[in-house]
């Protein structure tokens, strides 16, 4: 017996979980198949949860250090447990899973428990975990299963000593060194939180610089930032070889020549899609040369029908751009405005201190619109980055050449994620430079520094009149 749907979407993570729910709302019957028994995939139980839920902990040290001004000494324990630093993760999880499941089920969403396969672009069979097997038609698909991480063919990732980004939490006691290899969000993260927790921290990558696809503004205060925590990072340098010596460090020898010996060894050189049980030839797709599922700008694959979204499509792989990702994919199918272009969608980077941007980079703003004028106000020209203690802090609004209409905005510092959103409405709105001058803001906030950041063009444009009269 075959079960018809309009809309079939595999994987119940942030994208997944998004698709179905966009789906829902336009009047479709939506099945969502996932591996886990809980809806949230990876996010909630491997990925930005726990991470983030870690990394509260380590950004609240970090703070009471630079906040108490040296009137209280703070040290961690020498046998300090991780787990102790995630106290509250399983209430977390459990309350994100009911949420999750709770809008699924609000929305009318069948949730299947299992693992699907196509049979045709329109059919699929579902492998359910009482070894039932059923059969599925649908007019549209989504392919959200997420990823795992990447282990590198040399480097063997015993989860003891070298680890990854599965396995990092599991450590009994926090190491008191770590070599990190790569530098892309997940490395940057974990690296940042660790040296916050005392743990000498080497970050290494083949990069001149870590998450490259941020502004470079904000990577070179966030490294300045790390490294005046004890870390280091090693740019344009990767490892060669990594090893557990059988009796105390983790050896790792870079192309440089340098030897590390740390404690432990964390990899994070990318993620694989998980695509293996999928049986995409039988749909008429493969996979592109990095091992992801091509799609175009509206996440449709090759195939008309079957569209995909989140991890499996490739960088950035955070979760609230995965999930606008299965918004859009779904809108698209189904002829409905999918709404702004994606360059509105903020990235939001969790290290200490955060990284967040929308729109475009400067570097991006120069090689799409020749002129670009910039504003920067650091946090500590602004009443509440000196009250919070909050060092290399800063926020950038880049503007088109004639300093009016704003392009992007780029936040360094903790708030940062949250900060941006402001920037992010005036970008939608289309709002001019100007308005951030002309605005009121409370008294001492950290969003005074739109204000300062668009006085700075304002100076510059004025300047800019003057030398051409």
């Amino acid at each position: 017996m075959s079960h018809h749907y309009d809309l079939v979407v595999i994987g119940a993570g942030p994208a997944g979980q998004k698709a179905a729910v966009q789906g829902a709302k336009a009047g479709q019957r939506v099945l969502v198949v996932d591996r886990e028994p809980r809806a949230g995939g990876a996010c909630v139980h491997h990925g930005t949860i726990p991470s983030k839920t870690l990394r509260e902990t380590a950004a609240a040290l970090s703070a009471f250090r630079a906040r108490s001004g040296g009137v209280f000494e703070v040290a961690e324990n020498e046998d300090l447990r991780i787990q102790s630093l995630l106290a509250r993760l399983e209430q977390v999880v459990r309350a994100h899973e009911r949420y999750i499941g709770d809008q699924l089920e609000r929305n009318g969403i069948e949730l299947w428990h299992g693992r699907a396969s196509f049979v045709t672009p329109t059919e699929l069979e579902i492998r359910t975990v009482r070894g039932d097997r059923r059969l599925v038609s649908t007019r549209f698909v989504v392919i959200a299963t997420g990823s795992r991480p990447r282990t590198p063919p040399d480097i063997a990732v015993d989860h003891e000593n070298v680890l990854d980004s599965d396995s990092v939490l599991s450590l009994t006691y926090l190491p008191r060194s770590l070599a990190v290899l790569g530098s892309g969000v997940i490395a940057s993260e974990y690296a940042s939180v660790f040296a916050a927790l005392g743990v000498k921290v080497v970050m290494v990558d083949k990069a001149e610089r870590p998450v490259q696809f941020l502004d470079a503004d904000l990577t070179k205060r966030f490294v300045h930032s790390f490294e005046k925590a004890g870390g280091r990072f090693a740019g344009k340098t990767s490892a060669e070889s990594v090893a557990w010596d059988g009796v105390e460090s983790v050896v790792t020898k870079l192309s440089n020549g340098e030897v590390l010996r740390t404690d432990k060894a964390f990899v994070a050189l990318g993620r694989v899609a998980n695509v293996e049980d999928l049986q995409l030839s039988a749909a008429g797709l493969a996979l592109g040369p990095r091992g992801l599922v091509p799609v175009d700008e509206h996440c449709r694959t090759a195939v008309p029908n079957v569209y995909a979204a989140g991890d499996v499509i490739g960088p950035p792989s955070l979760a609230s751009t995965s999930a606008e990702q299965g918004r859009r994919a779904v809108c698209h199918a189904l002829g409905l405005p999918v709404g702004a272009p994606p360059e509105f969608t903020p990235v939001g980077v969790y290290t200490i201190p955060e990284m967040a941007g929308v729109g475009l980079t400067e570097e991006q703003a120069r090689a799409r619109h020749g002129a670009v004028v910039v504003g920067m106000a650091r946090f500590d020209e602004v009443a509440r980055g000196q009250i919070s203690a909050i060092e290399d802090g800063a926020l950038k609004l880049v503007a088109d050449g004639d300093g009016r209409k704003i392009l992007g905005v780029h936040v360094v510092g903790e708030g940062a994620s949250d900060l941006v959103h402001l920037g992010q409405l005036a970008l939608v709105a289309g709002m001019e430079v100007d308005t951030f001058v002309d605005t009121i803001f409370n008294f001492p906030t950290l969003a005074e520094a739109y204000r300062v950041a668009a006085l700075e063009i304002q100076k510059r444009r004025v300047r800019g009149k003057r030398d051409a009269a």
